[in-house]
């Protein structure tokens, strides 16, 4: 299937490893044009390198911006003044008790979880309806209907971002832009790669143990009973920002194996 993908300009953020250069790596093998974020120049630089080897596609290029700095994300807009798909993916996640959670931590993962979008969408929705053609993602997660208790911070970010999507894609009516959210469920991404290697030290388990306790004990309602792959996300993605989605629009698309245990 075409996905009509070729020539598009696409920013992907935070998308030097995990769901966000999976998604990169698709819409570049689909003949886009993609430029990736991470927080370092030097990291930046070497994915976009394996992106062009991976893929083969040539129009690749990267910006350094970390999320949780105003003036940084700034610099990226007037580097990339304009684009016809953001993917809004860069975020942060940890598992603190709720009695443990500081102020700092609530206010940086609504800095870079949420605001990121804001200020990127703010700047580039306006453009998407002038030419009247763009796609906006947001990257949620279950964990934004299905709030962990382990990290109620992170939840609540990813329900905002449900509620940003949905109106934004409320000012589109009538128009060809469109903006979503796609929520992925527990999936195999750097994060989760480190927050199992951090359990497999702590516990001695081994991690196809600590795997399997994680569906019994904490996510029992999963279909699937395994973490997704990225790039099992990542192709929903790449659909919902072609030019065939054009009949989405404001939804909120779950891709998590069914831990959502209700029909939304």
């Amino acid at each position: 299937m075409d996905l009509q993908l070729e020539g598009k300009r696409a920013l992907v953020t935070g998308s030097t490893a995990g769901i966000g250069y999976a998604v990169a790596e698709s819409l570049a093998t689909e003949g886009a044009e993609v430029i990736i974020n991470g927080r370092s120049k030097e990291s930046v630089e070497a994915q976009v390198n394996q992106l062009k080897e991976d893929t083969g596609n040539q129009s690749i290029s990267g910006v350094a911006a970390d999320f949780s700095k105003k003036e940084e994300v700034s610099k990226l807009m007037e580097e990339v003044p304009d684009v016809d798909i953001l993917i809004n993916n860069v975020g942060i996640f940890n598992e603190v008790d709720f009695e443990d959670i500081t102020d700092e931590e609530w206010f940086e993962m609504f800095e870079v979880n949420v605001m990121s979008g804001v200020r990127l969408s703010r700047h580039y929705l306006p453009k998407m309806m002038d030419k009247n053609e763009g796609r906006i993602i947001f990257i949620s997660s279950e964990s934004g209907l299905n709030i962990p208790t382990e990290m109620v911070h992170y939840g609540m970010s990813k329900t905002a971002q449900l509620s940003i999507s949905r109106g934004l894609a409320r000012l589109t009516k009538g128009t060809k832009v469109t903006v979503n959210s796609v929520l992925p469920g527990p999936t195999e991404s750097r994060g989760v790669d480190n927050m199992l290697d951090e359990q497999v030290k702590q516990t001695g388990k081994s991690r196809d143990e600590i795997e399997e306790g994680f569906f019994k004990e904490v996510r029992p309602t999963s279909l699937i009973q395994r973490f997704a792959k990225v790039d099992e996300v990542a192709n929903l993605v790449t659909y919902v920002a072609s030019p065939l989605s054009s009949a989405t629009n404001g939804a909120a698309l779950r891709v998590d194996g069914g831990v959502a245990n209700y029909i939304v």
